[in-house]
């Protein structure tokens, strides 16, 4: 696997650190204003009391099965969010309602990432940098995560942002990390891993300063980050200014830090000793700035440069940690690519079982019900260092369900029956209606048994429809894997189009759900999904009638024509939900400007993301989305560029060259559009929802046919 975890993720720990929260303020007022802000008419019905003996650490197998607010990181949840691929252009609303859900469902540790650049900005100033020697180090909002991690430095396209961006996003931290304490939840707050602007030699040249790797095709200039040496005293200088500048901007709220020096990028020397020195000294100088800290870090790069990461290596750099209890370690990919085991549970240190799932935000139906259930509960009775649950899927677009059930797995010290609980969260789902119709019990347990059921590990996270792909005459089709992403589908796909049918004839008897806002997203999620699966054979039959022998233009064009028409109608059917919109992502992003360059900074940021990811399409479509506006003012584009080539030449001539060429170009020229009032894919709105429904069973029978 090529490219990042990228954070967003929640974990659930049962029984953590007790080092986290003895210093917390105790009070039960932030969940009272949790059940003021979700449920006003019921906050006379709950009775909330702080529980002195969570203190403890707990060893219990049979894990917690009272829910209790605690003030401690201990028995309960662990979040963190992604902060690249769903949350870069969030506002404090937002933020608000994603910590109300993670407190709600027992999260006691989160990520709190935002504003970080704003620190170490601050901190690269005292030791002498001047503004124009930091700023260009970093990278978009959009790319964040990678810059935070070492990937990638600099900015692309529009140019590097300004201080009033890092300012603003430094203010919105604040208020995330009262939030977050005021819900009795612990924040796990950024340390300094290494990664500098190269600029940082002329104020320090002494320091030993090393380029690191080059990540996935990125120009030098963009890529090889300067890694400054954690022996060096100028590491330990600048990890003291930046733990100590969160504590008197935030207080004394946390000793957990987020920490990651080799994010598919290696080291550069394998030497055990040269592995274990380095991470000596980095946890060195986080016990310096914080006597109490734990250094927490993603056990991702085990997995995925596992040609370097051998036993041996991997012992020696976690060795380094003298303390097993300073260090806690994130199986990433537990539910696929469990590292806990061909490492010995991380050679004693606290690790927690993490379930990836979806990787760039896809937005598949796909997950493993069996692996989330069964998986864990075998880790906990075979590993004694093993601390909790957790989520750590790089997009949150959709699958509610799975995450909902592992946090909830994370209670039960046996695997929870999912034929109940699909049955409990359903009630719960569409509770805002008179009545639950049977056909959507039916529904969701069809799809429990089947799509959330994937046991086939050859296709092990979420996929993707392939007309989010560039196009081409092969190449698409039963791609497995994480990147290039995965395309096959794993189950009957006769049976989503019974799934599809029992969603509309539920509507039937309860006519209220096309007003009812999770039944609209479900429904449309659905057919989105019905509808790329279609795709697959609207596809192939283009393909197959290319190839022929006997190959005729009108017969091409007419497929063609086909292909077009069916992407509008998924197009139109998913402005049926803002959450299925381009304009949405952009609308998001254009807000945090304050002048018509600012925003243009922003918006081609977001752009870039979902298609490029790059200036010329470095990880082109990794992040790819079935959104309205990006099918009709993205992909149909790039279909019609395909096929006006097809409709000139056949099956037996394809310059793959020239096509590309001429896609790119055009993929080049819509990063830089922005966004128009009145561009009918800005505007979001579908009509009558259930009109548009009728029609596109109407319009494509063959999709819809439910015998």
């Amino acid at each position: 696997m090529r490219f990042p975890f990228l954070q967003l993720f929640l974990l659930v720990g049962i029984f953590l650190l007790n080092s986290c929260a003895t210093f917390r303020r105790q009070s039960t007022q932030g969940i009272v204003d949790l059940i003021s802000r979700r449920l006003p008419n019921h906050v006379d019905n709950f009775a909330f009391s702080l529980t002195e003996t969570h203190f403890n650490v707990s060893t219990d197998k049979n894990l917690n099965d009272i829910y209790t607010v605690s003030t401690l990181a201990n028995g309960t949840v662990h979040v963190e969010v992604t902060f690249s691929y769903t949350t870069p252009f969030w506002t404090w609303k937002d933020w608000e309602l994603e910590l109300d859900w993670a407190a709600l469902r027992g999260v006691n540790l989160i990520l709190a990432w935002t504003g970080y650049e704003k620190v170490l900005l601050d901190s690269l100033r005292d030791i002498g940098l001047a503004d124009s020697e930091i700023l260009p180090f970093f990278t978009g909002p959009a790319f964040q995560a990678w810059n935070r991690m070492g990937n990638i430095q600099g900015s692309w396209g529009n140019g590097p942002l300004t201080v009033p961006w890092f300012e603003a996003q430094f203010d919105l931290q604040k208020k995330i990390v009262k939030r977050i304490v005021d819900l009795g939840m612990t924040p796990v707050l950024p340390a300094f891993s290494g990664f500098v602007p190269s600029a940082l030699q002329r104020v320090r040249p002494q320091a030993s300063i090393m380029n690191g790797a080059q990540w996935s095709g990125f120009a030098t200039n963009l890529t090889e980050v300067s890694f400054l040496s954690p022996l060096d005293k100028t590491f330990g200088d600048l990890q003291k200014s930046i733990v100590h500048k969160q504590m008197r901007a935030f207080g004394n709220i946390t000793h957990v830090y987020a920490l990651d020096q080799f994010n598919e990028i290696n080291p550069s020397s394998g030497n055990s000793g040269y592995l274990r020195n380095l991470s000596y000294a980095t946890w060195q100088s986080l016990k310096k700035a914080n006597p109490a800290s734990v250094w927490l870090m993603q056990g991702w790069l085990f997995y995925n440069n596992r040609d370097f990461w051998n036993l041996t290596r991997i012992s020696a750099y976690l060795d380094g940690v003298e303390n097993n209890t300073d260090m806690l370690i994130l199986d990433l990919y537990s539910e696929s690519q469990p590292q806990w085991q061909r490492t010995k549970s991380y050679f004693g240190k606290p690790w927690i079982w993490c379930q990836l799932h979806d990787f760039g935000g896809n937005m598949g139906l796909y997950g493993q019900i069996m692996n989330l259930t069964h998986n864990p509960i075998q880790a906990l009775n075979q590993s004694d260092s093993l601390v909790g649950f957790g989520l750590t899927m790089e997009g949150q677009e959709g699958n509610e369900i799975l995450y909902d059930l592992l946090l909830d797995q994370a209670w039960s010290g046996t695997p929870i029956d999912t034929r109940v609980y699909f049955r409990y969260w359903v009630t719960s789902r569409y509770a805002g209606n008179n009545s639950i119709p049977g056909e959507l019990y039916t529904a969701w347990d069809t799809m429990r048994k089947t799509l959330y059921n994937n046991t086939n590990l050859t296709t092990n996270a979420v996929i993707k429809s392939i007309f989010e792909l560039s196009p081409d005459v092969e190449g698409l089709l039963g791609r497995t894997g994480h990147y290039p992403t995965a395309t096959t589908i794993t189950y009957d796909p006769g049976v989503l189009r019974r799934v599809w049918g029992l969603f509309l004839n539920a509507t039937k008897g309860e006519p209220g759900l096309w007003k009812n806002r999770a039944f609209r997203f479900d429904l449309v999620d659905v057919t989105r999904q019905v509808m790329g699966n279609a795709f697959v054979r609207v596809y192939s039959d283009l393909i197959a009638s290319w190839k022929k022998e006997n190959w005729t233009k009108a017969e091409t064009e007419r497929e063609g024509q086909d292909l077009l028409e069916f992407l509008r109608t998924i197009d139109k059917v998913l402005s049926c939900d803002e959450k299925f919109s381009l304009s949405t992502w952009i609308s998001s992003a254009r807000k945090w400007g304050n002048s018509t360059a600012s925003k243009n900074v922003f918006e081609y940021n977001a752009r870039n993301q979902v298609t490029l990811w790059g200036p010329t399409g470095e990880i082109s479509d990794y992040a790819s989305k079935a959104w309205a506006g990006l099918i009709s003012s993205y992909y149909v584009p790039r279909w019609s560029i395909f096929l006006d080539y097809l409709n000139r030449t056949n099956g037996r001539t394809y310059n793959r060259t020239e096509v590309q060429g001429t896609i790119q170009d055009f993929e080049l020229s819509w990063q830089v559009r922005n966004s128009e009032p009145g561009v009918s894919w800005a505007n979001g709105s579908c009509g009558s929802f259930e009109a548009v429904m009728g029609n596109v069973s109407r319009s494509w029978p063959s999709v819809f046919n439910n015998e």
